[in-house]
């Protein structure tokens, strides 16, 4: 009996398992589990330009996605890298030495590997202009951050120290939880202006008149969350502005003619949904690459989608990190220390 009851219940099962009479298979209960799709490009316009998403090699916050270029840009060779940020996501903030009103600091400038280090910042740049003197440390940009001004634009310019110029300077900024740029004047009296366009100097003509509450055009007061300066400004409006003449970036010595030469570049940018941080390699650091133009770099983040963007201090100051790690070569062989730096974090 009990080699019977396995005999019948194996036969039930064989029968359960062989096609129907009409030559068909039954219905399979349950479907396959679909393989997983890729994870979508979250930028897809700058892959489409032929960078490359390297943030895979990192360890990066939700909405930080870190590319490097192709092998030229503006068919020029070219070694660089973007980070492009979601605000929705990650916060930018600013590193800045304490010179408030360009009277100088003994506070001691940090190389971006030093901010690193104090900050643990996922991606750092570096940041506005400063300088040197007298054994003062001073920023010769803009730079706030929580409310507070550590720097302001560099006032005054001259080519020979006897005729002076005052020139409007380029800022990225945040208030109101908005992103923005203008053009920023600080006066003796400690007033500081914002406007939406820059004074038209140029050194080929007589010198204007300081900006005021008017001049060049009426003015706002500048008092942001968080801000960066430096220039000149390369996109406004969607369009090519580079205004390193208005803003007398350009002098008679041969390296004041950084805007036209190719040098290592940093600069910062944004879209209506991205912030974007950008960083090239010059000087021959990697053979054949020289470097861009500020034009060149205007019209990179303006293919990229950018609509406003910032030229920052370069040179041997540009540098960018991911995860305390450098991307480029330092155009000094070393990082440079710099009076500021733009930082990006986890919000």
């Amino acid at each position: 009996m009990k080699n019977f009851f396995h005999f019948l219940v194996s036969t039930l099962l064989v029968l359960s398992c062989t096609p129907d009479s009409a030559g068909g298979t039954p219905e399979w209960p349950w479907t396959e589990p679909d393989t997983p799709p890729a994870a979508a490009e979250p930028n897809p316009a700058v892959v489409e330009k032929g960078w490359t998403n390297v943030s895979a090699s990192y360890t990066l916050p939700e909405g930080l996605q870190v590319y490097k270029s192709p092998s030229s840009l503006q068919g020029v060779k070219a070694v660089a890298y973007l980070a492009v940020a979601d605000p929705s996501k990650i916060a930018w903030d600013v590193w800045s030495i304490s010179d408030p009103e360009m009277k100088g600091t003994d506070e001691a400038l940090k190389t971006p590997s030093e901010v690193f280090s104090a900050t643990s910042a996922p991606l750092i740049i570096n940041g506005g202009y400063f300088f040197a003197e007298g054994g003062k440390r001073y920023n010769a940009s803009v730079a706030y951050s929580s409310g507070k001004r550590y720097g302001v634009n560099l006032n005054y310019a001259s080519q020979d120290w006897e005729t002076y110029y005052y020139p409007t300077r380029g800022v990225f900024y945040q208030a109101d939880g908005k992103t923005l740029y203008g053009w920023t004047y600080y006066t003796p009296s400690g007033q500081h202006y914002l406007y939406g366009k820059p004074a038209p100097n140029s050194w080929e003509k007589a010198p204007l008149q300081a900006p005021d509450a008017n001049f060049p055009e009426k003015a706002a007061s500048f008092a942001p969350t968080t801000a960066i300066g430096a220039g000149p400004v390369l996109l406004h409006n969607a369009e090519v502005t580079d205004s390193w003449e208005a803003e007398l970036f350009y002098g008679d010595g041969a390296d004041d003619k950084m805007p036209k030469a190719r040098h290592p570049r940093t600069a910062i940018g944004s879209s209506s949904s991205r912030l974007f941080l950008f960083v090239c390699e010059g000087r021959q650091m990697t053979e054949g690459v020289s470097g861009l133009t500020t034009a060149e770099v205007a019209r990179v983040l303006k293919e990229l989608g950018c609509t406003e963007a910032l030229n920052l201090d370069g040179g041997g100051s540009s540098c960018m990190l991911v995860n305390g790690k450098s991307t480029i070569r330092e155009s000094d062989g070393k990082q440079r220390a710099v009076g500021s730096a733009i930082i990006l974090k986890k919000k």
